[in-house]
């Protein structure tokens, strides 16, 4: 890593104890043809539950221990949002996920390796990510990037209802983390043999329900990328709020 940067914004933020680091260059995933940089916060073990919430609040998200923001030279395609849970209104077709897959049963647990959820992780990262970095990850990349944590995380996992064709068969993975502030969705993974289906709609729509019954005002979902496809389902869920320059500001559109 480069040597600390020396942005004023960090002066807004209430973590004078933490230190920001700048990344060197390396291959966007997002973007064919560009360069990216992280912003890193350390030491880790001064990003307790409290700090890190207000760090997700400022727009940075956690990979395992390691809680960072985009930093690129020249670029500002990656923009934090999050869902206005009282704002939010499904659109129809959501609600069709939501109705189409209301009979998944529910587990909400602590951070713990299993190896069925390994091979689903495995099987989407060759499915939708090929070739994205993380197609080749062993165990412990996987460990490292999904089950290390230091804030309050839960594990969430989604299986077919008894009345299904085929009962129990694992469908969903999301790992959440609970902030002040609301849940921020780390990362989700899914059955993609099922072409029919809305998983991943689904599971952002059942992190909306969970924030709102928690009285919790909003779901980060890290960041939308302009310009990414793969990103862009993120700005379908309205009205949400985009971190700018000028804070948080309310968008009704998706833009993309």
């Amino acid at each position: 890593m480069a040597k600390p940067t020396g942005m004023s914004k960090l002066k807004e933020l209430p973590f004078t104890t933490l230190q920001f680091y700048a990344t060197a260059p390396y291959e966007c995933s997002y973007l064919a043809h560009h360069q990216a940089r992280s912003q890193v916060a350390t030491p880790t073990h001064l990003i307790h539950a409290d700090v890190y919430g207000e760090l997700v609040a400022s727009g940075f998200r956690r990979s395992g221990l390691y809680t960072y923001r985009p930093y690129c030279d020249g670029c500002k395609a990656c923009i934090a949002c999050r869902v206005d849970i009282e704002r939010f209104k499904p659109k129809r077709y959501q609600q069709r996920a939501l109705k189409k897959h209301q009979d998944l049963e529910v587990k909400i647990g602590h951070l713990e390796f299993f190896q069925e959820h390994y091979d689903l992780y495995m099987s989407y990262q060759h499915d939708r990510h090929l070739h994205g970095g993380m197609d080749g990850d062993d165990q412990d990349q996987y460990k490292q990037f999904l089950l290390q944590s230091k804030v309050n995380t839960r594990l969430i996992e989604f299986r077919d209802g008894p009345d299904s064709e085929e009962p129990g068969k694992l469908r969903i993975v999301s790992i959440i983390d609970v902030v002040q502030s609301g849940l921020s969705s780390v990362y989700t993974f899914f059955d993609t043999s099922n072409t029919s289906a809305s998983y991943g709609s689904f599971s952002i729509l059942w992190q909306v329900q969970q924030a709102l019954e928690l009285d919790l005002p909003y779901l980060y979902l890290g960041y939308w990328v302009r310009g990414s496809r793969k990103m862009d389902y993120k700005a379908r869920f309205l009205p949400q709020e985009r971190l700018t320059a000028e804070g948080w500001t309310l968008h009704r559109n998706a833009d993309v």
